[in-house]
């Protein structure tokens, strides 16, 4: 009697752990981003000349439900204090006023809206871009393989500078800086 109760109460905590590690994959598994492996980086022509910056900080948060992609959820966010250009002096410069205005808008944000499959690790994102206090929706492919424990987002998202007010005054000339931004991102999460 003793043993059968051993065994129900062992087949009751299987049957309980499967479950809920079944019910964690089906209704998403919240993601750790590893910083270390992860880059945002952002490509522009100065000049018709292309220049490379990173952006050395920033965060997300990614539910990712592989049964349900469309439940998916994600938001990135980025300081904008933390932008580095190839040349260093003119890092001060592009956080004033007619550039990010980094006093007043230290953050740039990114709200998924829906997540749909395009094939195997394949996606389109539709969602929400605020920067410099300007929101606009924005949609683009990206891309997602696992390794393990490991899942790495990546895509390439097209904008326009000046659609989020990003140059301002005698910056908004396209001549000297370009209106197309392409912000290339890589995010390496683990489960």
């Amino acid at each position: 009697m003793a043993m059968n109760f051993q065994i129900k109460t062992l087949l009751i905590s299987t049957s309980a752990a499967a479950l809920t590690s079944y019910t964690s994959l089906a209704c998403g598994q919240t993601l750790k981003l590893d910083t270390s492996k992860s880059q945002v980086q952002i490509t522009f022509k100065q000049m018709d000349v292309p220049v490379q910056a990173n952006f050395k900080r920033f965060a997300a948060n990614i539910e990712l439900n592989e049964k349900q992609i469309e439940q998916s959820k994600a938001q990135v966010e980025i300081d904008m204090n933390s932008f580095e250009l190839p040349a260093p002096e003119y890092n001060k410069e592009v956080q004033k006023k007619e550039w990010f205005n980094a006093p007043q808008f230290p953050k740039a944000n990114f709200v998924a809206s829906s997540m749909k499959s395009l094939g195997v690790g394949k996606l389109q994102v539709e969602g929400k871009l605020t920067i410099k206090g300007k929101t606009n929706a924005i949609s683009f492919p990206m891309t997602y393989t696992s390794n393990g424990n490991q899942f790495t987002f990546e895509g390439n998202l097209p904008i326009k500078r000046l659609a989020f007010n990003i140059g301002e005054g005698e910056w908004k000339d396209t001549s000297m800086v370009a209106d197309d931004v392409s912000i290339k991102f890589k995010l390496v999460t683990n489960k």
